[in-house]
């Protein structure tokens, strides 16, 4: 197969959302409908006993949260499709944003009892940012819900983008009898099973058959807000779709498998190929013949008996094949990669190539930083992975001093995956981690714990704000450095952090320090 139609076939995108708004459930049906996995696992169940693929790790089996982002990849009708599914909650919502920088485009999931919500906001201003296509899933309509138009109008208005309904509902809750699809004209009855597929029914409308499938009171109904949506809704158009401008509405209850088929069956004919990718230097296209990508994602002990690291690579351009050499751009030396591999959440195989799209999965023994390019000729720079200025702090300390080797180790490798920060304080040596958010504290204590047998304490420090700084006037760095010299620290790469402790603290050594710039990302 040419290299063209090897990328026309691939399909890259993440899934988002609010926590608990049926993200990771979701997942396991779309692998389920791949044949990627036999039996869907559940988020929380105490009669399915296995837990969900993509919530592999211990803390998500006991938590039922996500909080790493999982790459699975599989066939469907002719079709690669490699899914991202994200952290919903807040608390990990930097790898979330990464995550989106590595997708074609992204699949919404909606409570219909909740509607929009916080979370559901910031994500779709990242993808704004982007211009990324989204498709919406309106999730849980076999429990009692909010009226869909009701719905529709608030993602207008909350989201600001125009919506179209490719599936409508026919009642919800108790009475909820299925869907009725547009893009394919027929219709889903609702037949409630978490392991199996409902079939789909080609009716027509106006006959009097559909009285017979789901009764009078309903028929009258659907009829009604099918013509409501006609008049008021535009047709879908894809292009809208593709720039980011309209987003493809669908409904049903990923729990009980249905109205998954559908969407999946109308994402693979709509949804992005694999797009161009922005460097520092041009645009770079998937079709182009040489192979370049970043690295969005790092993660330790995807396999605890190892203590490995992998490195998750997005391949932008060309084909990627084993045992090549390429060229790490940062450190300026060519690297062969003997076991890529490909995932399927935490199991993973080895590939002999991979093509614009895929997310290969690279050994990692310390090489690679979150960012970083690889290429097969030219020198790029992939652009747009920074590292957010933490705003919560914590002192490190080691709770086992016969463990301070495991400690040091296990610090610095979930610090490489860019869920929280590593900061020394100058003045006297303490080790500062920060975070967006509480929950990463108890996760980064959890996994150094289990994953390294290292103990470590959290002790409170009263900081506002970490934010790099730098300046061409050497003598005033130097001065700042000395006057705030208990506020100083520096990161992982050794970069000058102030930490300060308040925002007045904050606002005045700006106004007294004019010639020092104060970043609040790392990339700069």
């Amino acid at each position: 197969m040419s290299l063209q139609s090897e990328i026309n076939r691939r399909r890259t995108f993440a899934i988002i959302s609010h926590p608990d708004a049926g993200k990771t459930t979701l997942t396991e049906k779309l692998l389920l409908f791949g044949g990627a996995i036999h039996v869907a696992g559940a988020v929380k169940s105490n009669k399915i006993k296995k837990t969900a693929t993509s919530d592999w790790m211990e803390i998500e089996k006991q938590r039922g949260i996500s909080v790493a982002t999982s790459v699975m990849g599989f066939e469907y009708k002719d079709y690669k499709i490699n899914i991202l599914d994200t952290p919903g909650h807040q608390d990990f919502a930097e790898d979330t944003y990464r995550t989106l920088t590595a997708v074609d485009s992204v699949i919404i999931v909606l409570d219909a009892a909740k509607g929009v919500e916080t979370q559901t906001r910031k994500l779709m201003n990242v993808c704004r940012m982007r211009n990324t296509p989204i498709m919406i899933f309106v999730n849980k309509l076999d429990r009692e819900g909010r009226d869909p138009f009701d719905i529709m109008d608030e993602l207008e208005a909350e989201l600001g983008i125009n919506v179209r309904p490719l599936s409508w509902p026919i009642s919800m809750g108790e009475t909820f009898k299925g869907v009725y699809n547009f893009y394919e004209n027929n219709m889903q009855l609702y037949t409630p099973n978490k392991q199996t597929i409902s079939q789909s029914v080609e009716i027509d409308v106006n006959s009097s058959d559909l009285e017979a499938k789901i009764g009078d009171k309903n028929a009258a109904q659907l009829r009604e807000d099918m013509e409501l949506i006609h008049g008021v809704y535009e047709d879908f158009d894809k292009e809208l779709y593709l720039d980011g401008l309209l987003a493809p509405v669908f409904f049903g209850s990923a729990l009980n498998n249905f109205g998954v088929k559908e969407l999946l069956d109308c994402f693979i004919e709509v949804a992005p190929s694999p797009r161009p990718t922005q460097a520092e230097e041009r645009l770079v296209k998937p079709n182009e013949p040489d192979f370049t990508g970043f690295v969005f994602k790092i993660h330790a002990n995807m396999d605890p008996n190892h203590r490995s690291c992998i490195a998750f690579v997005k391949v932008c351009s060309g084909k990627f094949e084993r045992n090549v050499n390429y060229k790490h751009i940062r450190h300026g030396k060519m690297m062969r990669f003997s076991s890529p591999t490909a995932f399927m959440a935490q199991k993973k195989e080895t590939v002999d190539e991979a093509f614009a799209g895929d997310i290969v999965g690279l050994p990692d023994t310390g090489n690679f930083k979150i960012g970083d390019t690889l290429a097969a000729g030219e020198e790029l720079h992939f652009k747009g992975l920074p590292s957010f200025s933490p705003e919560m702090f914590m002192y490190l300390e080691n709770a086992d001093p016969m463990k301070a080797k495991q400690l040091e180790k296990g610090v610095n490798q979930l610090m490489d995956e860019g869920v929280a920060q590593l900061f020394v304080n100058q003045f006297n040596n303490r080790k500062i981690i920060g975070t967006v958010g509480q929950l990463q504290f108890e996760v980064i204590q959890y996994r150094l714990l289990h994953e390294y047998n290292a103990q470590c304490r959290w002790e409170p420090v009263s900081l506002y704000k970490a934010c790099w700084i730098e300046s061409d006037d050497y003598e005033e760095l130097e001065n700042f450095k000395k006057r705030k010299v208990q506020y100083m620290a520096k990161d992982k790469e050794g970069r000058d952090v102030f930490l300060a402790d308040s925002a007045y603290v904050l606002q005045m050594a700006q106004s007294d320090f004019k010639s020092i710039k104060f970043h609040f990302t790392s990339e700069f």
